[in-house]
């Protein structure tokens, strides 16, 4: 939901604002103004008549059960936007996220597992990791290694850390001497393109190498390519903390439970909250918040969900790194802890 439009605050509505929306998410209660007026210096009283403003311009709600309010959608989207302090992470944060990253050596998959756990226990919300996909990365090179005998096993490096192998058979046993000459043509011809175009117009790119090659290493490409260069079956989300997240007042009801538990479970479901051009086209680690309506997930009878995510890139392909949560969620410490992990796994020097 967009912020209503045409409401400029005074610099008491922002400051009501700000502490409404800090309040509710630290209690989960709805905001009276004897609670705000404590720690502003104005009377109860001017404060009501700021909340009741704030109110009739659509930022604040008023369940009909407490005489508080709580943030509606516009409310969060202002404070997000206009409002609030980025929070930064303790040194033993920092230090538990960076060695998340470096102890798996470039297992992207362990990487992004570890890290989605870590990133949910954190925040207490749903930790998610993408990681880029695989058949947009840029070859970076071949190699083939010798297994005995016929057998060899090829090895698909891709820029940003990925690598793919398949086992194969040939034609006849590989000396090492042809083998380097025949791998040094195929990188020639394959290497600095996508997967994609490699299975595309591959067969055409390499296949006057076959009259000259001994080894079978072209014949092998030629035959096997289709299954050489696909997007191996391996998951693209790792999605950590569910457990945090139920935890949460909003999911208390058990169906409600049941449907976090869906959404952890359904990688197809995050990757395509995360996957939206809007989200990945952004800057690299810097974070975009999008709030209940925005993100098209939820129950209509049940709490609705709101989105920091920010992409990262990995070589030639695009990741994301992502918290999921209720609207009522600590927007600052999200937008810094999702900043932080995706300036981890880009392409960016460690500090």
């Amino acid at each position: 939901m967009n912020r209503p439009p045409d409401h400029s605050l005074s610099s008491r509505e922002e400051d009501v604002l700000r502490r409404v929306v800090q309040n509710f998410i630290d209690t989960a209660s709805p905001v009276g103004s004897k609670a705000l007026a404590e720690h502003v210096d104005v009377s109860s009283a001017s404060v009501r008549a700021t909340m009741r403003s704030l109110e009739d311009a659509g930022y604040l709600g008023h369940p009909h059960t407490s005489a508080g309010r709580v943030p509606t959608e516009a409310g969060y989207r202002l404070y997000v936007d206009d409002l609030m302090d980025v929070t930064g992470l303790s040194a033993r944060e920092a230090t538990l996220l960076r060695e998340s990253v470096r102890r798996r050596l470039g297992d992207k998959e362990a990487i992004a597992r570890d890290t989605s756990r870590l990133l949910g226990r954190l925040s207490q919300l749903l930790g998610v990791v993408l990681t880029p996909r695989l058949s947009t990365g840029v070859l970076d090179r071949i190699e083939v290694v010798p297994l005995g005998g016929s057998r060899v096993l090829f090895v698909l490096a891709l820029r940003g850390g990925h690598a793919r192998t398949l086992s194969a058979e040939v034609d006849a046993e590989v000396r090492s001497d042809a083998l380097d000459a025949i791998v040094q043509r195929l990188n020639e011809r394959l290497a600095g393109h996508t997967l994609e175009e490699i299975r595309r117009t591959g067969r055409e790119r390499v296949q006057d190498l076959a009259d000259d090659d001994r080894t079978g290493i072209v014949r092998v490409v030629l035959r096997d390519g289709p299954d050489l260069f696909r997007q191996p079956p391996s998951r693209r989300a790792a999605i950590g903390g569910a457990q945090h997240l139920v935890s949460q007042p909003e999911f208390a009801r058990p169906e409600w439970v049941r449907d976090v538990v869906e959404l952890a479970e359904s990688e197809d479901v995050v990757i395509h909250l995360l996957e939206r051009p809007r989200l990945l086209d952004g800057d690299p680690d810097r974070a975009l918040v999008l709030i209940g309506r925005e993100v098209e997930r939820g129950r209509p009878d049940g709490p609705t969900y709101s989105v920091v995510t920010a992409p990262y890139r990995s070589g030639d392909g695009v990741g994301a790194v992502a918290v999921l949560g209720p609207t009522r969620m600590d927007y600052g410490r999200a937008v810094g802890l999702v900043e932080y992990v995706a300036g981890l796994l880009g392409d960016t020097p460690d500090d």
